[in-house]
């Protein structure tokens, strides 16, 4: 096939530029793909996109060749094609712009596109990888990248630094239920040896060992969890943002938190104020999040959740449910603290209350529920020592973790913060399937 000639890519404009004004009155040319297309007699309606928004684009056979005039009735929609016109301000048409072409140029024609009238879950799933594609996702993952972005700027501003750990580990982190196994073989034969592992399901105990030498440190990646929940905030790969500070107790850690939430806001809205309105988001929710935020204790949870017709006790957990029941009604982020000593043996006791955990959990309003989990970890040996063994699992082997408190071990504090469901919240999707590129989850690793 002979592809047509075009020019480099500074002399092409982007239909971003054009709906700011920015090249009124100018012949320019812009490439990109057919979102929508119709035509009538003498006239074709065009409507191009790139990543920067949408143009309609009015081709005359009285303006153009024959052989572009052709071109612009024979493409089919999302194929790639370059136009060169006048930008003319009109208010009726998408964006208040459309582009008076003198000349149409097809790249490549588009197949009859597969995702028309047919939007079903699992047809768009089924259909990922032209989804992405569509102005929703478009639009949730512009601002996906400001949220990622935004999160290790605020960290690095802090003098953290940005580290890696590995994706297999030998040592439980979470609840063992929702640990994904992975074995292999030696590669030497006469070994026969076969080992075995667990996909991370959080950096934490490795964050700790690096802690010691960097003091305040971050990590962006994948975590993966075999999640059984089928709620509109799970899946079983997610993207992870981790944060470990020595020095710190749980206190100063919520506060850094809440700053962190605000900023990521804030370069939101500065940021992907379009998006955020094509979504139909309503921003004034995101622009009064203010800090410092609202503080309950586990067990005041528990009186308000019972109050709302709960039936709970002291060691529940709390699932999608309660955290929905709690947050519906909120329109700031809600930190619970001092959960029972059973929800993590790394989690330091309240001395003044040994049966609760220095700990906390942010849940973000509007039903999101939890977005972020951390707190002070122990630092004695001997209490750590104590609490695996209350957890029923052994030291030796957590060695090299126990390793830790014996070389001049420290106070510190961390929390592990879902980004997709971050980016859930923030875009006001239904689902968390709905921002992240490929979704994950118990029933569905393709494509």
């Amino acid at each position: 096939m002979t592809y047509p000639e075009f020019p480099d890519s500074e002399n092409f404009t982007t239909i971003g530029d054009i709906l700011n004004g920015a090249v009124d009155g100018k012949s320019i040319s812009v490439r990109g793909w057919i979102y929508r297309t119709r035509s009538s007699g003498k006239l074709s309606f065009v409507v191009l996109r790139d990543s920067t928004g949408i143009i309609q684009s009015i081709v005359s056979s009285d303006s153009v060749s024959e052989s572009s005039f052709t071109a612009s009735k024979k493409a089919l929609v999302e194929s790639s094609v370059l136009v060169t016109g006048i930008p003319i301000k009109d208010e009726r048409a998408p964006g208040g712009w459309e582009l008076k072409a003198s000349n149409f140029e097809v790249l490549h024609y588009a197949d009859t596109f597969p995702i028309t009238k047919d939007q079903s879950d699992e047809h768009l799933l089924n259909n990922r990888h032209l989804w992405l594609r569509s102005r929703d996702m478009v639009s949730c993952l512009k601002i996906r990248s400001t949220i990622f972005q935004a999160f290790r700027n605020y960290w690095i501003s802090l003098g953290y630094s940005e580290v890696q750990s590995p994706s297999f580990t030998t040592s439980a982190c979470e609840g063992g239920s929702t640990l994904f196994n992975v074995s292999y073989d030696d590669q030497n034969e006469k070994s026969g040896q076969k080992f075995y592992a667990h996909l991370s399901q959080s950096w934490q105990l490795y964050a700790e060992a690096t802690m010691f030498g960097l003091e305040k440190i971050f990590t962006v990646a994948p975590s993966f969890r075999a999640e059984k929940s089928r709620t509109r905030r799970h899946l079983t790969e997610f993207w992870h943002a981790e944060v470990e500070a020595a020095w710190t107790h749980n206190h100063q850690m919520m506060e850094l938190e809440e700053g962190m939430i605000t900023t990521i806001l804030n370069e939101v809205l500065s940021n992907n104020l379009s998006e955020l309105e094509h979504l139909g988001r309503d921003v004034s929710l995101l622009q009064n999040v203010k800090g410092p935020f609202e503080k309950m204790k586990y067990s005041d949870v528990i009186d308000e959740l019972n109050s709302l017709g709960f039936d709970l006790s002291w060691g529940d957990d709390f699932g999608y449910k309660e955290e929905k029941a709690l947050t519906s009604s909120r329109t700031q982020p809600l930190f619970i603290t001092h959960f029972p000593k059973e929800k993590g043996f790394y989690h330091r006791p309240d001395p003044a209350d040994p049966k609760s955990l220095v700990c906390h959990d942010l849940l973000a309003p509007e039903g999101y529920g939890e977005i972020i989990g951390g707190g002070e970890r122990i630092w004695s040996p001997e209490e750590l020592d104590t609490r695996i063994r209350e957890e029923g699992m052994e030291p030796s082997s957590y060695g090299w973790y126990m390793d830790l408190r014996k070389y001049g071990s420290v106070p510190h504090s961390g929390f592990g913060l879902g980004l997709d469901r971050l980016t859930s919240w923030i875009c006001g999707a239904e689902h968390i399937k709905n921002v992240i590129p490929f979704p994950r989850t118990m029933r569905r690793t393709n494509p």
